[in-house]
């Protein structure tokens, strides 16, 4: 990806070094992931790991910009180019959100986070979350390595705030409680999928703008088929639950993702109102 030089946004907090949150071993950190990584709804989660640690502190870190801050700013105004331009010309506004890096742990509108829950979006403060060393983590554990990956994260996660500007998000609200979990699951993994396919949509205006690099969709593929469900349940436990899923397979977060590359048209990705998911 071409963002050496370019505009950085200036919606963005550097939250510093927080103190970490204890939780209960290894077994609930790969439960963490499973449920939230890629934004999946993380106000119950959070909160919970908040009553188990009684909370976090951050504080403010001024050091000097690494180079993963400088890019993930410039994709975060990449993001605000595209989707401002996209709503403008649907007739509404866009209200940018805020990008939050931080290191170990966070407080957000939706409780406190231990950087083990991989980046998340909270609508009660309208704020993209990650901790930088997840790009590390995507790299060497989940072997999706290079920048538009990392991109595809971003974008992802900006995708749930559209949804919560378009009042999407509120499905998922409604639900809870109302229906039963294979069903909330369900929910949840139609809310996700359009989510990958916000983000091949701004995939699509990066293209169109000349600022990809040759194998970059490549790259967010290979992340969005390394994060789908039936894999990582494989790799945690051996065997798949399809009634547990909450984000979607491999082959669903690639087809998404890739519709939305391939029109640029937010028309083309209602997943809840389709039979071929």
């Amino acid at each position: 990806m071409k963002w050496q030089g370019r505009r950085q946004s200036d919606n963005f907090e550097n939250r510093g070094r927080g103190k970490g949150i204890a939780i209960g071993g290894i077994g609930t950190v790969v439960i963490i992931i499973l449920g939230l990584l890629f934004g999946k709804d993380p106000g119950q989660l959070l909160s919970t790991l908040q009553d188990q640690s009684g909370g976090s502190q951050t504080e403010n870190s001024n050091g000097p910009q690494s180079e993963a801050e400088a890019f993930t700013r410039v994709v975060q105004a990449d993001t605000e180019d595209v989707w401002n331009k996209i709503f403008r010309d649907h007739g509404k506004k866009y209200i940018e959100p805020t990008l939050v890096t931080f290191e170990g742990s966070v407080q957000s509108a939706c409780g406190s986070a231990n950087s083990a829950v991989g980046p998340f979006y909270c609508p009660g403060d309208n704020r993209v979350y990650i901790d930088l060393s997840f790009y590390d983590e995507l790299k060497n554990r989940f072997n999706a390595g290079g920048d538009f990956a990392m991109a595809y994260v971003i974008a992802h996660e900006v995708g749930h705030h559209v949804q919560n500007l378009l009042g999407t998000n509120g499905v998922l609200q409604e639900a809870r409680g109302r229906v039963s979990e294979a069903e909330y699951n369900r929910l949840s993994v139609m809310l996700e999928l359009q989510a990958d396919f916000y983000a091949g949509v701004w995939a699509h205006y990066q293209e169109s703008n000349n600022l990809l690099d040759d194998g970059d969709i490549e790259e967010a593929l290979n992340a969005a088929h390394a994060i789908g469900d039936d894999k990582l349940q494989k790799q945690a436990q051996g065997y798949v639950v399809p009634d547990a899923f909450t984000h979607g397979t491999s082959a669903q977060r690639m087809k998404w993702f890739k519709k939305g590359y391939q029109t640029g048209d937010i028309s083309q990705g209602d997943t809840f109102n389709t039979k071929d998911l």
